[in-house]
């Protein structure tokens, strides 16, 4: 039993570095405020989120969703955010008759509106359905967003903003990104719904 004992402690001492890491980085926060700021910019002025990813990110993209819908802080009306990952026939539909590298680029060409915004969630950065979706969000006009690991990552370019967690364990990666979510929703939360709220609105 040592052992496995021993690999799990090492995984949460690993975890706990990447946190520490992530606390530290100046770049990693910018971009938490600056996705944060876009996010009460666009939820303000009516327009909505959308969010896809693929395996975990995809989990990830649902429970930032349902963060936004829902609440994190305290109760406040509901932000219209919508994870493109949890239909599937919309899923079967378009990968059947698409191809599996359109599944989120189909859906963000008929949900999106140029003043929403999209968050594309991909580890490696470089995910053919996440960075189709991108290109087609930024055809729209949406505002592109992006979590994804440190490193040169391809899905970067098409980012308006991208958040990059400062691992490049998947795991880890993961982690920081739903830590990074929370922030970013108890800042879009603060910001519309606060003290001082409504009168930074008029």
């Amino acid at each position: 039993m040592r052992e496995p004992d021993d690999m799990v402690a090492a995984h949460f001492r690993r975890s706990c570095e990447t946190l520490e890491r992530a606390a530290d980085d100046t770049r990693l926060r910018a971009a938490i405020h600056a996705v944060a700021d876009v996010l009460t910019r666009i939820f303000r002025s009516g327009g909505k989120l959308m969010i896809a990813g693929n395996g975990g990110s995809a989990a990830d993209a649902q429970h930032i969703a349902g963060e936004f819908l829902s609440r994190l802080n305290f109760d406040r009306q509901p932000l219209p955010a919508i994870a493109l990952v949890g239909d599937a026939s919309v899923l079967t539909a378009i990968g059947n008759d698409y191809g599996f590298e359109r599944v989120f680029e189909r859906q963000v060409r008929g949900l999106g509106r140029r003043g929403d915004a999209f968050l594309a969630i991909s580890t490696s950065g470089r995910s053919a359905n996440v960075l189709a979706a991108l290109q087609a969000a930024r055809q729209i006009g949406m505002t592109t967003l992006g979590f994804t690991g440190d490193g040169e990552r391809e899905m970067a370019a098409y980012c308006d903003h991208c958040l990059a967690a400062p691992a490049a364990d998947t795991a880890l990666i993961q982690q920081i990104h739903i830590v990074a979510a929370h922030a970013i929703c108890g800042l879009v939360e603060r910001n519309l719904f606060g003290p001082g709220a409504a009168a930074a609105a008029g």
